[in-house]
């Protein structure tokens, strides 16, 4: 026997109110359920919104990791271009620009041994083995990077050859 049975039964309460009070109670089961089911889906989109900025955070802080390791990579193999008498012209986009380096680094430079990345507003050479690792990282820190061809045999011109202290 219920508790409600037992109230109608010592008289304590009536019919009316016994299904007043039944109706309010399954109110506030309606009322929780609906609660729950709000802070349910609140959470969810909560969770869903955090996913997504830690993961846009991780991603800048990937990108910050490889801008530092390209910046260090630059630093620790630029050569020291001070007191370089030729110029030594290249295009950046399409813009032509001029580093003033000594003999040898112009002809490695020709020969692709060396390459020229931006650091920050200026340029830098480096070895051309470090050039590709930072073209691994971002290619578009990579200005200029001659390549040598290998000679085609049927090529007409093959018996020419570039002179390396060629100036444009």
């Amino acid at each position: 026997m219920s508790l409600q049975e037992q109230l109608l039964k010592a008289g304590l309460t009536n019919e009316k109110k016994a299904k007043k009070a039944k109706k309010a109670s399954k109110k506030n089961r309606d009322l929780k359920r609906d609660i729950k089911a709000a802070t349910d889906s609140k959470r969810t989109e909560q969770l869903e919104r955090d996913k997504q900025l830690n993961k846009q955070i991780q991603e800048e802080a990937k990108k910050k990791a490889i801008q530092a390791q390209i910046v260090q990579l630059i630093e620790m193999n630029q050569l020291n271009l001070h007191g370089g008498s030729l110029a030594y012209n290249f295009t950046d986009g399409s813009a032509v620009r001029k580093l003033n380096v000594d003999d040898k680094v112009q002809r490695q430079l020709a020969n692709g041994l060396l390459s020229i990345v931006r650091l920050a507003d200026d340029y830098a050479v480096v070895p051309s083995v470090v050039a590709e690792k930072i073209a691994q990282r971002d290619d578009s820190i990579l200005v200029s990077q001659n390549t040598v061809e290998e000679v085609d045999e049927d090529d007409p011109y093959k018996d020419y050859v570039i002179p390396d202290d060629l100036m444009w």
